[in-house]
């Protein structure tokens, strides 16, 4: 168990990007099952009202700093976070050592146009990697033994599921045991980017904490969603600690 900081009651790891590939790799070692958040302010002002995604982040085994918001609310309360980490870059990361290693990857969830352009683009990018599997992210209840027929008898070793949040986080806490995948991740938009279909914010923007700007300027129907950023700063900023 690594080093957590408390940002409103949600355990953040303290890691660097290189360290949480590492813990990545190990959980792969293992082969038990493990799940894995990409924490942003977004998701931890859900986790306020959502009990049930509280509950799941208290219980994974690796959350991961994803956003400007989170690694702010940490530092002001005087914990030490190196970096942030991203989890699109998290993703990138560990599929560069999936085809480096000769780890197994499934892709799950998102549009099937954009799945089958973030795969193509994944092989094109990690030369060597082996995708054992897509499946797109539009399906009912009746087709959840189906999907859980296609990627157990794929049996990868890590499984990144693009549901957004908190549906990808509950689909993979309900199913973990079952799924038996050494590291399940929600990634979000992670396809969308791949795929070319979303752009990601300039460096600097990334690196300043601006990112969130440049999303609601590329997509302003995000705006209902980004009022949690300031709601979250006033409540980090009136001390209600984890």
């Amino acid at each position: 168990m690594g080093i957590k900081a408390m940002v409103l009651q949600v355990p953040i790891d303290i890691v660097t990007m290189a360290e949480a590939v590492a813990r990545l790799e190990e959980f792969i070692l293992k082969r038990k099952p493990h799940l894995i958040a990409t924490a942003n302010a977004e998701m931890v002002m859900l986790a306020q009202e959502d009990s049930d995604l509280a509950a799941i982040l208290a219980q994974c085994q690796l959350v991961v700093p994803d956003g400007a918001g989170v690694v702010w609310a940490a530092r002001h309360q005087g914990y030490t976070i190196p970096e942030r980490v991203a989890g699109y870059d998290l993703a990138q990361n560990l599929l560069a050592q999936a085809a480096q290693k000769g780890y197994s990857v499934f892709m799950f969830g998102s549009h099937p146009d954009i799945i089958s352009k973030a795969r193509q683009a994944a092989l094109e990018r990690y030369p060597g990697l082996t995708i054992v599997g897509t499946r797109h992210g539009f399906f009912g209840k009746e087709d959840e033994p189906e999907i859980m027929q296609q990627i157990t008898a794929a049996k990868p070793d890590i499984l990144l599921a693009a549901l957004g949040v908190p549906k990808q986080e509950k689909w993979l806490a309900r199913n973990l045991a079952k799924l038996n995948v050494p590291v399940c991740m929600g990634v979000g938009g992670t396809f969308d980017v791949m795929a070319g279909a979303v752009k990601r914010a300039p460096l600097w923007m990334q690196r300043t904490g601006l990112e969130w700007l440049f999303r609601l300027v590329r997509q302003p129907q995000r705006a209902l969603r980004m009022l949690a950023l300031p709601r979250f700063a006033v409540k980090v900023m009136l001390g209600k600690k984890g």
